[in-house]
């Protein structure tokens, strides 16, 4: 019987070849999911919501204004 694997090596070598296929596969998911995040960041614009102006006395506590606006022509 030369060349035979034992029987527990050959389980040992399995169980680690497919934990090696686990973690890639982890990891090939974990890099996709961030870029399909970066794609969706950088492909949309959000449109302009209604909000109350910086410094607008009209406004109610309870109302927030953006810092800046990029929706305004203020």
């Amino acid at each position: 019987m030369t060349g035979a694997v034992p029987v527990m090596e050959h389980k040992a070598v399995r169980r680690k070849t497919v934990i090696w296929l686990l973690v890639a596969a982890g990891l090939a998911v974990f890099v996709g999911a961030n870029a399909h995040l970066v794609y969706v960041a950088a492909s949309s614009q959000p449109d302009c919501i209604p909000h109350a102006r910086a410094g607008d006395a009209t406004a109610g506590a309870a109302q927030f204004s953006a810092a800046r606006s990029s929706c305004s022509s203020r």
